[in-house]
């Protein structure tokens, strides 16, 4: 193998100890921080499973019920933690049961390690028994992979995958490890990768894209920010206030750039995207000067591309180059890490108000609120609707609630309507939409925030796709408390059908079953509600238990969610109704 260069510190002592590959891959994780893992062991992971352990009281492994719930474990708890999140299986079926989430994690910029074992050395392309070429699968959906043969790569393969996961733009790394390597021993030392030849992660700011960026804030008439989930990522939160703030633009934000800035701040206007709010959506088109921070102009967000913000001049802040002119022609690109590009910006920003053009945006709320969001939190229709169920949970936490949401209706409600004084809160599936995600996804989000109250918002057919990872609740006592919206059908996928294939909905009705005995038999508290009059009440006492809490809420079957933009329609051709 081709040495790999990297700039390095020393991160042990320089006496070598001769230990076995497995071994040394606790080192390592513990190494680079590791104290929590998930997955699930087998035959050609063993070894490594063996050596854990022995590490008990020092690495925390959570026995998942399904490799899937692993590696949506290991997003959760990255995701609120900040951190990189580990998930480990065997090879086979073990290892292609982690692409799902390898790919959700790649789309949506999840530092993530995942760790599987691959057959001995020499059986390699024999097709021997749980063999299968996890490194040509997961290729496409990886930030990198590799796959170690020799028990003496170990060390420095494992700090690459540490440094690439986490640094500049995120993602899910695939380490590979044959078992002959994991047997054998060999001299260890670890040095933490700080660098790789020819990987950049972090553009350096040009000064000039800066002073050209500034004279197009300070000159519009119509500015709009939206942002992504760069700024959480790149922990600029305080900037983008500080800059809102200053030169008093109207700010909205993507699914997954949701709780960046307090819901209630008077400079955020909403979410923009097919079922965000009316005005940021509507008013992409009439502003002059679009400023995209740390977001990647998704299908979701701009609709029909060739009408998307056509009248005005575009800024688009990111750290990753590959996305800058990829869907949207930009007229300045800052690149680098939204931290430091916002705040070396903000001195050359003039304050201002624009109090007529949020004015815009008011008016566009005030419709918004008569024609859809009243009757969504404060319906007076006799079925529960799930708007006004996320309205309860707001109510219990106080607006404080880390809320994870699965994939469907009930996402876009939740994103919605969900309030967040706290950044790093909304926890969902956003460029994959991963049905099954929000269960284990909340186990490690819980894992990842033991001091804050996480709910998981899910509907009945994604929840059926990973309820099993309810025995890991029940193993751990972890207090997660756990919301189906059950509507009977797969909701969003009705929705469609209703609206668009002339209501012959297929396969879409679900008969499912006794959700609250389920709960119960893993030992959880578990109640249904199906009457308005007893909602708040069970509510308030979910949010207030210290221990595991099920709830399922029976909601309307016909409970759509609007403002919506068709699909390949215009941002301004947004619905009400």
């Amino acid at each position: 193998m081709e040495a790999i260069k990297m700039k390095t510190e020393e991160t042990k002592s320089k006496t070598k100890l001769k230990i076995s590959g497995a071994e040394a891959i606790m080192h390592c994780l513990l190494a680079e921080g590791v104290d929590v893992l998930y997955g699930y062991p087998g035959g050609a992971i063993m070894p490594v499973y063996d050596e854990l352990y022995k590490f008990q009281d020092k690495l925390n492994h959570v026995l998942t019920r399904h490799e899937q719930g692993a590696v949506h474990a290991a997003q959760g708890f990255a995701r609120v933690s900040g951190r990189v999140g580990v998930a480990m299986a065997t090879s086979g079926p073990g290892a292609t049961n982690l692409v799902t989430g390898l790919a959700d994690a790649q789309i949506d910029s999840t530092p993530m390690v995942c760790i599987t074992g691959q057959v001995t050395r020499h059986l390699l392309g024999s097709d021997a028994f749980q063999e299968t070429d996890i490194i040509g699968i997961s290729t496409p959906v990886t930030k990198w992979n590799y796959q170690i043969t020799k028990a003496e790569e170990i060390p420095e393969i494992m700090a690459k995958a540490f440094y690439i996961a986490k640094s500049g733009r995120p993602g899910p790394v695939l380490i590979d490890i044959t078992k002959n390597a994991q047997f054998d021993e060999f001299e260890f030392s670890y040095k933490k990768c700080t660098g790789v030849r020819s990987y950049t992660p972090v553009p350096k700011p040009d000064p000039k894209a800066l002073e050209a960026a500034a004279d197009l804030i300070n000159a519009a008439k119509k500015p709009m920010i939206v942002w992504g989930q760069g700024v959480i990522l790149g922990k600029a939160e305080e900037e983008l206030k500080a800059l809102v703030e200053k030169a008093g633009i109207p700010a909205a934000w993507t699914i997954m750039g949701a709780s960046a800035i307090d819901t209630d701040h008077p400079l955020n206007v909403g979410m923009v995207g097919m079922h965000g709010n009316y005005g940021p959506n509507l008013l992409t088109n009439e502003c002059d000067l679009l400023i995209a921070i740390g977001m990647r102009f998704d299908d979701r967000v701009t609709g029909n591309l060739d009408t998307y913000a056509k009248q005005a001049k575009v800024i688009h802040f990111e750290i990753d180059k590959a996305e800058v002119n990829k869907n949207v022609h930009v007229d300045v690109a800052v690149l680098g890490d939204s931290k430091e590009t916002l705040g070396l910006i903000l001195p050359l920003i003039e304050e201002n108000s624009h109090e007529e053009w949020h004015n815009e945006f008011k008016k566009k709320y005030e419709i918004e609120f008569k024609e859809v969001i009243e009757k969504d939190i404060h319906p007076t229709k006799q079925g529960l609707t799930m708007g006004e169920v996320i309205e309860e949970i707001n109510k219990a936490s106080g607006n404080e609630a880390v809320i994870v949401t699965d994939v469907g209706q009930h996402q876009m409600i939740g994103c919605r309507y969900a309030k967040f004084k706290k950044s790093k809160s909304n926890i969902t599936s956003g460029g994959l939409g991963t049905m099954g995600f929000a269960l284990p996804a909340a186990i490690g989000a819980k894992m990842g925030a033991m001091d804050r109250e996480v709910v998981a918002i899910i509907g009945d057919g994604g929840y059926q796709m990973t309820i099993q990872e309810l025995g890991v609740i029940f193993q751990h006592n972890l207090p997660v408390k756990i919301v189906v919206l059950n509507n009977d059908h797969l909701g969003m996928v009705r929705q469609w059908q209703e609206l668009f294939f002339d209501r012959r909905y297929a396969s879409t009705v679900m008969v499912n079953p006794d959700f609250v005995k389920i709960a119960e038999g893993y030992h959880i508290e578990a109640k249904r509600v199906s009457e308005r009059k007893d909602l708040s009440a069970v509510v308030q006492e979910m949010m207030a238990s210290d221990k595991p809490y099920f709830l399922e809420v029976k909601v309307e079957k016909e409970d759509n969610v609007f403002p919506m933009i068709p699909t390949g329609a215009s941002v301004s051709d947004i619905r009400l109704k």
